[in-house]
């Protein structure tokens, strides 16, 4: 196992904890208790960070009991609705400063299942740069979705992996563990995807530079409590960036965003 970092959070005690889950929430009352507690009983390795964006429903207050009794579990609270993709990049960026080798996303719905967070994390001991727990490989799968959707997922991944030249077969997964040393090789200013096409530019980005990527098959769940954020907007996004991507149109290529340092 990699040597922990410093963790300088307050609260923090400093024992071998080397991992850090960052969850993003937006009026998930209902849910962030359950899934704060799953993911800590997955593994003791585990501090969770909790980026709330000013939830009206009371998302936060929740959030601060639960850090309030336990030193595990850190609170970012965040003015009004900014998005999944500048909750990751902030957590990401507490996440390094504060020493962790290890950096996960963790959707706060319940579809995302904590007991795989060890076999993620294995895959992260064994020498993967980012890891995937993936719908779309064998031994992964998908409970409580209607076909429809599922065909639009499928779909998706297929036309991603098609306008990409990706090998990545779940490359929309939002399920997933960085190493921390290698996401510090990024400049991730011009990230420009704000919703979940942000998930398809990171692993885009790892893998036109080689990294090594590795899925791990999960099943995933629907939600059963609050509503689900998928939007129009947010399909059409990731459409036309994915296009625009894999034509070749863009400011400010992707592959210049990694120092190798």
């Amino acid at each position: 196992m990699p040597s922990p970092g410093k963790h300088a959070l307050p609260g923090y005690d400093g024992n071998v904890r080397d991992t850090l889950v960052i969850i993003p929430t937006y009026n998930e009352r209902e849910n962030v208790e359950s899934i704060v507690g799953k993911v800590l009983r997955a593994s003791n390795r585990v501090d969770v960070l909790i980026v709330d964006d000013g939830s009206p429903d009371g998302t936060g207050e929740v959030a601060d009991r639960i850090a309030a009794q336990n030193e595990r579990v850190k609170v970012l609270h965040r003015t009004g609705k900014q998005g999944l993709a500048s909750a990751y990049l902030q957590g990401f960026e507490l996440g390094q400063e504060h020493g962790y080798p290890y950096l996960f996303e963790f959707d706060a719905d319940g579809s995302h299942p904590a007991d795989r967070l060890p076999a993620l994390i294995d895959e992260l001991d064994g020498g993967a740069d980012l890891v995937i727990g993936s719908r779309w490989v064998p031994g992964g799968a998908t409970e409580h979705w209607p076909l429809s959707r599922k065909l639009l997922s499928r779909a998706a991944s297929v036309y991603c992996r098609l306008a990409l030249k990706s090998k990545i077969r779940d490359i929309t997964a939002g399920y997933r563990g960085y190493r921390a040393s290698e996401l510090r090789k990024f400049d991730l200013a011009p990230v420009g995807s704000a919703g979940y096409c942000f998930q398809i530019e990171m692993a885009w980005m790892f893998e036109r530079v080689r990294k090594r990527v590795v899925e791990v098959p999960i099943t995933f769940t629907e939600r059963e409590l609050g509503q689900s954020k998928m939007s129009r907007d947010i399909i059409v996004e990731a459409m036309w960036r994915v296009t625009s991507w894999g034509l070749g149109f863009r400011t400010r290529g992707l592959e210049y965003r990694f120092t190798g340092k």
